[in-house]
């Protein structure tokens, strides 16, 4: 049965309303397609890295001297941390005045005293 845009799939969990279609509402049990909808809301990515943290902190108490564990889960939570941190609005306000800068420094190279710095 073609459901959403030409994928099918056998045993499907039943028909979908029009707020989940899309290709992986399918493939999803009726409890995961209700935290799919409410997973589109949510936006940044502070529970992921919440979560990354208690999951991590979890494996560990279970298995202490596991550093493979230890090296992944921590790669993971540092990529993401990286990652908000990029999408930031004080990473855009940094951007924002660092090119500021390079063109304020450009603009006295090219024209000397006869700049004037916008404010």
């Amino acid at each position: 049965m073609d459901r959403s845009q030409g994928i099918s799939m056998s045993s499907e969990p039943g028909p979908l309303s029009a707020s989940e279609e899309g290709l992986y509402p399918s493939a999803l049990e009726e409890m995961e397609r209700k935290l799919l909808k409410r997973a589109r809301e949510v936006e940044g990515l502070d529970e992921e890295i919440a979560l990354l943290r208690v999951k991590l902190a979890s494996a560990l108490a279970q298995e202490p001297r596991n550093t493979e564990l230890l090296l992944k889960g921590l790669t993971v939570l540092i990529r993401a941390v990286a990652t908000k941190a990029r999408y930031s609005p004080k990473a855009e306000e940094d951007f924002y005045k660092n090119t500021l800068s390079v063109l304020n420094g450009l603009g006295k190279t090219l024209f000397n005293e006869n700049f004037e710095e916008p404010h």
